[in-house]
């Protein structure tokens, strides 16, 4: 299992996660972050620190977020990991929690 950054994290990109990560998993794109599937340790501790609560367990995920699943393997292999805190996105108040989303998505 592994787990997966889904949609509330697009336009926001809050990285809180980021610092809590021992295996830098995380891959920042130009307004989202994906987990590496192959390199995420399920330890969750992204979870908790994640303002957006834009991250689940593959085997917790919503039904219609299961395709980011996919998403965060393939955008993984392409950007950057990124391993340090950065600012969130300038309006990620104003998005969080937003719908439809994915949009939105800048690869």
């Amino acid at each position: 299992m592994t787990f997966v950054v889904t949609e509330n994290c697009i336009r926001c990109k809050y990285t809180d996660c980021v610092d809590v990560c021992p295996t830098d998993c995380f891959h920042e794109g130009p307004n989202f972050l994906v987990i590496n599937p192959e390199t995420c340790i399920d330890c969750s501790l992204c979870v908790a620190e994640c303002p957006a609560d834009a991250i689940f367990d593959e085997k917790d995920l919503p039904v219609d977020q299961r395709h980011f699943i996919q998403l965060n393997a393939d955008l993984s292999q392409i950007w950057p990991v990124i391993d340090s805190t950065s600012n969130p996105m300038p309006e990620a108040e104003q998005w969080v929690d937003q719908p439809d989303k994915l949009q939105f998505l800048e690869r």
